[in-house]
Protein backbone atom coordinates (compact mmCIF):
# COMPACT_ATOMS: atom_id res chain seq x y z
CA UNK A 1 0.00 0.00 0.00
CA UNK A 2 1.21 3.70 -0.35
CA UNK A 3 1.44 6.20 2.21
CA UNK A 4 -2.14 7.92 0.97
CA UNK A 5 -3.82 4.29 1.33
CA UNK A 6 -3.38 4.77 5.47
CA UNK A 7 -1.42 5.69 8.15
CA UNK A 8 2.45 4.85 9.10
CA UNK A 9 2.37 4.84 12.53
CA UNK A 10 0.35 3.91 15.70
CA UNK A 11 -2.36 1.10 16.31
CA UNK A 12 -4.11 1.91 12.79
CA UNK A 13 -0.65 1.42 11.15
CA UNK A 14 -1.59 -2.20 9.32
CA UNK A 15 0.84 -5.07 10.63
CA UNK A 16 2.45 -7.21 7.92
CA UNK A 17 0.94 -9.72 6.89
CA UNK A 18 2.45 -13.48 7.26
CA UNK A 19 1.84 -13.86 3.90
CA UNK A 20 -0.37 -12.69 1.44
CA UNK A 21 -2.52 -14.48 -1.56
CA UNK A 22 -5.00 -13.95 -4.27
CA UNK A 23 -8.15 -15.87 -3.97
CA UNK A 24 -10.15 -16.23 -7.47
CA UNK A 25 -14.06 -15.21 -7.23
CA UNK A 26 -16.43 -16.95 -9.36
CA UNK A 27 -16.61 -14.75 -12.26
CA UNK A 28 -12.53 -14.88 -12.32
CA UNK A 29 -12.17 -11.67 -9.80
CA UNK A 30 -8.64 -11.61 -8.01
CA UNK A 31 -9.16 -10.76 -4.71
CA UNK A 32 -5.97 -9.73 -2.04
CA UNK A 33 -6.06 -11.51 0.73
CA UNK A 34 -4.06 -11.55 3.76
CA UNK A 35 -2.86 -14.03 6.81
CA UNK A 36 -1.83 -12.85 9.98
CA UNK A 37 -0.96 -14.72 12.68
CA UNK A 38 0.37 -18.84 13.14
CA UNK A 39 -1.14 -21.45 11.31
CA UNK A 40 -3.70 -24.20 13.40
CA UNK A 41 -4.55 -21.09 15.38
CA UNK A 42 -8.38 -20.37 15.72
CA UNK A 43 -9.16 -18.78 12.62
CA UNK A 44 -11.07 -14.94 12.39
CA UNK A 45 -11.96 -14.09 8.66
CA UNK A 46 -12.66 -10.56 8.20
CA UNK A 47 -14.58 -7.84 5.47
CA UNK A 48 -14.53 -4.87 5.24
CA UNK A 49 -17.09 -2.34 4.64
CA UNK A 50 -17.83 0.37 1.46
CA UNK A 51 -14.52 2.58 0.70
CA UNK A 52 -12.65 0.64 3.06
CA UNK A 53 -9.68 -1.75 2.86
CA UNK A 54 -7.76 -4.63 5.39
CA UNK A 55 -6.24 -1.65 6.54
CA UNK A 56 -9.25 -0.60 8.61
CA UNK A 57 -8.76 -4.05 10.42
CA UNK A 58 -5.12 -3.10 11.59
CA UNK A 59 -6.38 -2.66 15.62
CA UNK A 60 -8.18 -6.24 15.39
CA UNK A 61 -5.13 -8.02 13.34
CA UNK A 62 -2.84 -6.79 15.97
CA UNK A 63 -4.30 -7.92 18.75
CA UNK A 64 -5.60 -10.91 17.64
CA UNK A 65 -2.60 -12.18 15.67
CA UNK A 66 -0.87 -13.15 18.73
CA UNK A 67 -3.50 -16.15 19.66
CA UNK A 68 -5.35 -16.28 16.32
CA UNK A 69 -5.04 -16.75 12.42
CA UNK A 70 -6.32 -13.35 11.30
CA UNK A 71 -7.56 -13.63 7.39
CA UNK A 72 -7.94 -10.16 6.01
CA UNK A 73 -9.10 -9.27 2.45
CA UNK A 74 -9.84 -6.20 -0.01
CA UNK A 75 -13.09 -6.55 -1.34
CA UNK A 76 -13.30 -6.02 -5.25
CA UNK A 77 -12.21 -2.75 -6.52
CA UNK A 78 -10.64 -1.81 -2.86
CA UNK A 79 -7.17 -1.77 -1.57
CA UNK A 80 -5.34 -4.45 -3.88
CA UNK A 81 -8.49 -6.05 -5.15
CA UNK A 82 -8.58 -4.82 -9.01
CA UNK A 83 -11.88 -3.63 -9.87
CA UNK A 84 -13.30 -5.31 -12.67
CA UNK A 85 -15.96 -4.93 -14.14
CA UNK A 86 -18.10 -2.68 -12.02
CA UNK A 87 -21.33 -3.89 -13.77
CA UNK A 88 -20.70 -7.24 -12.47
CA UNK A 89 -21.32 -5.51 -8.54
CA UNK A 90 -24.26 -6.95 -6.71
CA UNK A 91 -24.27 -9.05 -3.38
CA UNK A 92 -23.66 -12.46 -4.99
CA UNK A 93 -20.63 -10.91 -6.10
CA UNK A 94 -20.13 -10.21 -2.37
CA UNK A 95 -21.43 -13.41 -1.58
CA UNK A 96 -18.88 -15.20 -4.36
CA UNK A 97 -15.96 -13.27 -2.82
CA UNK A 98 -16.47 -14.24 0.40
CA UNK A 99 -16.85 -17.73 -0.15
CA UNK A 100 -13.65 -17.58 -2.52
CA UNK A 101 -11.54 -16.44 0.33
CA UNK A 102 -12.83 -18.73 2.29
CA UNK A 103 -12.11 -21.98 0.54
CA UNK A 104 -8.36 -20.22 -0.66
CA UNK A 105 -7.02 -19.97 3.12
CA UNK A 106 -9.10 -22.41 5.42
CA UNK A 107 -8.74 -26.11 4.81
CA UNK A 108 -11.66 -28.36 3.88
CA UNK A 109 -14.39 -28.37 6.61
CA UNK A 110 -12.08 -26.17 8.94
CA UNK A 111 -14.18 -23.03 10.89
CA UNK A 112 -14.02 -19.46 11.55
CA UNK A 113 -15.53 -16.39 13.15
CA UNK A 114 -16.42 -14.42 9.84
CA UNK A 115 -16.82 -10.45 10.73
CA UNK A 116 -18.25 -8.06 8.51
CA UNK A 117 -18.28 -4.28 9.04
CA UNK A 118 -20.66 -2.34 7.18
CA UNK A 119 -20.93 -3.27 3.43
CA UNK A 120 -18.62 -6.70 4.67
CA UNK A 121 -21.57 -7.48 7.22
CA UNK A 122 -23.82 -7.54 4.04
CA UNK A 123 -21.52 -9.66 2.75
CA UNK A 124 -21.75 -12.28 5.59
CA UNK A 125 -25.73 -12.05 4.92
CA UNK A 126 -25.13 -12.29 1.33
CA UNK A 127 -23.32 -15.55 1.79
CA UNK A 128 -25.00 -17.08 4.60
CA UNK A 129 -27.39 -19.43 2.55
CA UNK A 130 -24.27 -20.52 0.33
CA UNK A 131 -22.78 -24.28 1.11
CA UNK A 132 -18.92 -22.72 1.02
CA UNK A 133 -20.26 -20.58 4.25
CA UNK A 134 -22.20 -23.63 5.94
CA UNK A 135 -18.82 -25.43 5.94
CA UNK A 136 -16.66 -23.08 7.24
CA UNK A 137 -18.30 -20.57 9.21
CA UNK A 138 -18.76 -21.52 13.41
CA UNK A 139 -20.28 -18.02 14.32
CA UNK A 140 -20.46 -14.84 12.99
CA UNK A 141 -20.02 -10.78 14.04
CA UNK A 142 -22.54 -8.09 12.02
CA UNK A 143 -20.87 -5.08 13.00
CA UNK A 144 -22.45 -1.63 12.03
CA UNK A 145 -24.21 -3.11 9.44
CA UNK A 146 -28.12 -2.84 8.20
CA UNK A 147 -30.00 -5.54 6.03
CA UNK A 148 -31.90 -3.39 4.15
CA UNK A 149 -33.31 0.53 4.02
CA UNK A 150 -30.35 2.20 4.43
CA UNK A 151 -30.34 5.34 2.52
CA UNK A 152 -33.99 6.04 4.05
CA UNK A 153 -33.21 5.23 7.80
CA UNK A 154 -29.90 7.26 7.75
CA UNK A 155 -28.95 10.14 9.12
CA UNK A 156 -26.40 11.86 7.64
CA UNK A 157 -28.39 14.49 6.69
CA UNK A 158 -30.18 16.15 10.14
CA UNK A 159 -33.76 16.35 8.39
CA UNK A 160 -36.87 14.73 9.51
CA UNK A 161 -37.33 11.40 7.47
CA UNK A 162 -39.17 11.24 4.36
CA UNK A 163 -38.82 11.25 0.68
CA UNK A 164 -36.76 14.36 0.19
CA UNK A 165 -34.50 13.30 2.73
CA UNK A 166 -34.08 9.62 1.62
CA UNK A 167 -33.57 11.31 -2.16
CA UNK A 168 -31.08 13.73 -1.01
CA UNK A 169 -29.33 11.43 1.09
CA UNK A 170 -28.92 8.80 -1.96
CA UNK A 171 -27.40 11.84 -4.35
CA UNK A 172 -25.17 12.61 -1.64
CA UNK A 173 -24.02 9.07 -0.82
CA UNK A 174 -24.01 7.90 -4.65
CA UNK A 175 -22.01 10.89 -5.61
CA UNK A 176 -19.47 10.29 -8.67
CA UNK A 177 -17.62 13.35 -7.07
CA UNK A 178 -13.85 12.56 -6.04
CA UNK A 179 -12.99 12.73 -2.61
CA UNK A 180 -9.48 14.38 -3.20
CA UNK A 181 -6.97 14.73 -0.56
CA UNK A 182 -7.49 14.69 2.89
CA UNK A 183 -7.52 18.10 3.88
CA UNK A 184 -9.05 19.68 7.18
CA UNK A 185 -12.18 19.86 5.69
CA UNK A 186 -12.12 16.68 4.75
CA UNK A 187 -11.14 15.32 8.11
CA UNK A 188 -14.07 17.19 9.40
CA UNK A 189 -16.92 16.23 6.86
CA UNK A 190 -15.64 12.18 7.43
CA UNK A 191 -15.95 12.81 10.73
CA UNK A 192 -19.37 14.09 10.96
CA UNK A 193 -20.55 11.77 8.41
CA UNK A 194 -19.02 8.47 9.97
CA UNK A 195 -17.36 8.82 13.32
CA UNK A 196 -18.90 9.98 16.99
CA UNK A 197 -18.60 13.69 17.87
CA UNK A 198 -15.80 12.40 20.21
CA UNK A 199 -13.72 10.26 17.98
CA UNK A 200 -9.85 11.34 18.54
CA UNK A 201 -7.64 12.87 15.51
CA UNK A 202 -5.94 9.51 15.10
CA UNK A 203 -8.75 7.74 14.82
CA UNK A 204 -9.92 10.49 11.79
CA UNK A 205 -7.05 10.61 10.27
CA UNK A 206 -6.70 6.88 9.81
CA UNK A 207 -10.27 6.45 8.33
CA UNK A 208 -9.67 9.56 6.21
CA UNK A 209 -6.79 7.75 4.40
CA UNK A 210 -8.39 4.52 3.83
CA UNK A 211 -11.98 6.36 2.38
CA UNK A 212 -10.15 8.80 0.53
CA UNK A 213 -7.85 5.84 -0.96
CA UNK A 214 -10.91 4.11 -2.73
CA UNK A 215 -11.48 4.75 -6.36
CA UNK A 216 -14.27 7.26 -7.05
CA UNK A 217 -16.00 4.48 -9.80
CA UNK A 218 -16.01 1.95 -7.57
CA UNK A 219 -17.26 3.90 -4.39
CA UNK A 220 -20.25 5.43 -7.17
CA UNK A 221 -21.05 1.67 -8.24
CA UNK A 222 -21.05 0.11 -4.72
CA UNK A 223 -22.67 3.15 -3.53
CA UNK A 224 -25.98 1.69 -6.09
CA UNK A 225 -25.51 -1.70 -5.00
CA UNK A 226 -26.21 -0.55 -1.15
CA UNK A 227 -28.96 1.59 -1.65
CA UNK A 228 -31.14 -1.23 -3.61
CA UNK A 229 -29.92 -3.56 -0.91
CA UNK A 230 -32.63 -6.12 0.82
CA UNK A 231 -31.14 -8.84 2.36
CA UNK A 232 -33.60 -10.07 4.84
CA UNK A 233 -34.48 -13.18 3.46
CA UNK A 234 -30.27 -13.86 3.07
CA UNK A 235 -30.39 -12.87 6.92
CA UNK A 236 -32.92 -15.58 7.86
CA UNK A 237 -30.32 -17.81 6.47
CA UNK A 238 -27.63 -16.62 8.93
CA UNK A 239 -28.23 -19.76 11.59
CA UNK A 240 -24.71 -19.77 12.83
CA UNK A 241 -24.23 -17.99 16.61
CA UNK A 242 -24.02 -14.35 15.27
CA UNK A 243 -23.41 -11.53 17.34
CA UNK A 244 -24.42 -7.84 16.29
CA UNK A 245 -22.58 -4.86 17.43
CA UNK A 246 -23.64 -1.16 16.51
CA UNK A 247 -22.98 2.26 17.61
CA UNK A 248 -25.32 4.64 18.94
CA UNK A 249 -24.34 7.42 16.99
CA UNK A 250 -24.08 6.22 14.09
CA UNK A 251 -25.56 8.37 11.17
CA UNK A 252 -25.18 5.76 8.46
CA UNK A 253 -26.48 2.34 9.38
CA UNK A 254 -28.15 3.95 12.89
CA UNK A 255 -28.96 1.58 16.12
CA UNK A 256 -31.67 1.15 14.57
CA UNK A 257 -30.47 -1.61 12.10
CA UNK A 258 -28.10 -3.38 14.99
CA UNK A 259 -31.32 -3.87 16.91
CA UNK A 260 -33.59 -5.23 14.09
CA UNK A 261 -30.80 -7.51 13.14
CA UNK A 262 -30.87 -9.01 16.58
CA UNK A 263 -34.72 -8.87 16.48
CA UNK A 264 -34.27 -10.64 13.12
CA UNK A 265 -31.57 -13.26 13.10
CA UNK A 266 -32.03 -17.04 14.13
CA UNK A 267 -29.48 -17.47 16.67
CA UNK A 268 -28.50 -14.33 17.66
CA UNK A 269 -26.17 -14.28 20.73
CA UNK A 270 -25.49 -10.86 21.90
CA UNK A 271 -26.18 -7.12 20.90
CA UNK A 272 -23.44 -4.42 21.94
CA UNK A 273 -24.77 -0.95 21.62
CA UNK A 274 -21.39 1.35 21.83
CA UNK A 275 -22.53 4.75 23.41
CA UNK A 276 -20.78 7.56 21.88
CA UNK A 277 -19.33 5.30 18.58
CA UNK A 278 -20.39 5.73 15.06
CA UNK A 279 -19.88 3.91 11.71
CA UNK A 280 -16.52 3.50 11.78
CA UNK A 281 -16.58 0.98 15.08
CA UNK A 282 -13.56 -0.83 14.97
CA UNK A 283 -11.85 2.16 14.27
CA UNK A 284 -13.26 4.28 16.83
CA UNK A 285 -13.99 1.20 19.72
CA UNK A 286 -11.07 -1.37 19.00
CA UNK A 287 -11.37 -2.88 22.27
CA UNK A 288 -15.21 -3.69 21.96
CA UNK A 289 -15.17 -5.22 18.34
CA UNK A 290 -11.85 -6.98 19.65
CA UNK A 291 -13.51 -8.51 22.87
CA UNK A 292 -16.51 -9.66 20.52
CA UNK A 293 -14.48 -11.76 17.44
CA UNK A 294 -12.22 -13.05 20.87
CA UNK A 295 -15.45 -14.29 22.03
CA UNK A 296 -16.97 -15.61 19.40
CA UNK A 297 -13.47 -17.72 18.57
CA UNK A 298 -13.28 -19.02 21.89
CA UNK A 299 -16.89 -20.14 22.42
CA UNK A 300 -17.49 -21.68 19.01
CA UNK A 301 -14.57 -22.42 16.77
CA UNK A 302 -13.32 -25.98 17.04
CA UNK A 303 -16.13 -27.08 19.12
CA UNK A 304 -19.70 -27.48 19.70
CA UNK A 305 -21.82 -26.00 21.46
CA UNK A 306 -25.14 -25.53 22.93
CA UNK A 307 -26.97 -22.43 21.14
CA UNK A 308 -26.95 -19.97 24.30
CA UNK A 309 -29.97 -17.17 24.49
CA UNK A 310 -29.28 -13.72 23.42
CA UNK A 311 -27.62 -11.14 25.48
CA UNK A 312 -27.87 -7.22 25.29
CA UNK A 313 -25.29 -4.75 26.64
CA UNK A 314 -24.77 -1.07 26.20
CA UNK A 315 -21.35 0.44 26.59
Amino acid sequence: MSRLTHVTAGPYAPPAARRELVATSADGARLHVEVHGEDGAPAVVLAHGWTCSTAFWAAQIRALSTEHRVIAYDQRGHGRSPAGAVSGYGTAALADDLVAVLGATLAPGEKAVVAGHSMGGMTVMAAAARPEFAEHAAAALLCSTGSGRLVAESQVLPWRAGRARTRVTGAVLGSRAPLGPVTPVARKVLKYATMGPGSAPDKVEACARIVHACPTPVRHAWSGVLASLDLDAQLAALTVPTAVLGGKSDRLTPIVHARGLAAALPNCVGLTELTGVGHMSPIEAPEAVTAALRELAAAYVGRSHVNEPAKEKTL
